[in-house]
């Protein structure tokens, strides 16, 4: 160890004259890698358009009934638009809409009875004006189909950058479904998404205030209950029944097996009323399940092991538990890798069943 580590470090044998000298370039000290099991991913996604530069972010899950290993991906490259892909990781359709960081989707039954996929995505192409941008997915085909691009800030609360996104069930009346965009200063808005003729509209309903910079969230509906990460913080949860306030879940550190950057975050729920929530650890490459019943940590896996390259410095992920077809008989999960070298970002598809057996998920 040099001398200017012994300073940066913590060392107190050191004269006050030598601490300025020969230390302002000094590495960050290496964040611990927590105990963690390898679990395979089983295949992958064709990477995004976007070649050498931080673009692959964030996917969701549509999975189809009827046919489930007919179902479908959608995922962001934050440069440049929104993907759709199939389990094999073949694209289905690419939209050019612009600079799409996190996206999310739900089935609405709309006004006439028409049961449709809404997606939708925080857009922070204008990094001044946040605004949620809206699709119509075709399940029998995966294309893609632009509704339109909303604001959804009142006029009076200036300027601000659109970062995570997630999207919840219907709280209200009329609402199709309630959508969270969480600014980048760590503000989380609440948003009723209305069926307006042919336009799908956010209108503001409330927000609340993390302290730092936030990304990550997800909705559990079974609980009506907002799940947010702050990065370097941890995971916070917000109960919708009643004025937003942000409760502590879970902390950086290795008691709860988070290393800062948190980042995605997604909900598992099975047919047995068990349910998990996934937390990126982005810091040791590695995800987080949470017991949601007392809020105990299961364990911690990372992706590697198999055929297919590890992942590294994910930010979005996504589980669906349930039948998708023999390669995902209990159900999916999806991580973005970060570095997927020699290529651009992709995303990685793991069995949750392989998952589950590793952690000893009875």
């Amino acid at each position: 160890m040099r001398m200017c580590d012994l300073v940066k470090y913590g060392s107190g044998a050191l004269l006050p004259g030598l601490l300025l000298a020969g230390c302002a370039t000094l590495p960050e000290p290496p964040k611990a890698y927590l105990p963690a099991v390898d679990v395979p991913a089983i295949a992958e996604t064709v990477p995004v358009g976007t070649a050498n530069d931080d673009a692959a972010d964030d996917p969701a899950i549509w999975r189809n009934a009827a046919d489930p290993a007919a179902s479908l991906i959608v995922g962001t490259d934050k440069k440049a638009g929104l993907y759709v892909y199939g389990l094999d990781g073949k694209v289905r359709d690419f939209l050019a809409a612009g600079a799409l960081n996190n996206a999310d989707l739900r089935e609405v039954t709309l006004a006439d009875g028409t049961k449709r996929i809404l997606v939708a995505a925080s857009d922070r192409t204008d990094r001044s004006q946040p605004r949620i941008a809206l699709f119509w997915l075709e399940g029998t085909n995966g294309k893609l189909s632009e509704i339109g691009t909303e604001t959804f800030l009142p006029a009076d609360r200036g300027s601000a950058e659109a970062y995570g996104f997630c999207m919840g069930g219907a709280l209200g009346e009329n609402d199709l479904a309630r959508a969270y965009v969480v600014l980048k200063d760590g503000t989380v808005v609440e948003s009723a998404l209305f069926e307006q003729g042919d336009r799908i509209v956010p209108t503001y309903i409330r927000d609340v205030k993390l302290a730092t910079q936030s990304e990550g969230c997800v909705v559990d509906d079974a609980t009506q209950t907002l799940y947010v990460a702050e990065e370097d913080v941890g995971i916070w949860k917000v109960p919708l029944q009643t004025v937003l306030k942000a409760e502590a879940y879970a902390r950086v550190g290795a008691q709860d097996g988070l290393v800062d950057d948190v980042e995605g975050l997604a909900i598992a729920r099975d047919g047995k009323e068990r349910a998990w929530l996934v937390a990126s650890s982005q810091g040791d490459n590695a995800y987080t399940l949470f017991d949601l019943a007392d809020g105990s940590m299961t364990g911690r896996f990372r992706i590697g092991g198999g055929e297919i390259d590890g992942t590294s410095d994910t930010d979005g992920i996504e589980v669906v538990l349930g039948d998708f077809g023999p390669r995902f008989p209990e159900g999916l999960f999806i991580a973005q890798d970060g570095d997927n070298a020699p290529e651009a970002q992709n995303f990685k598809l793991l069995s949750w069943q392989s998952i589950r057996e590793a952690l000893e998920i009875e």
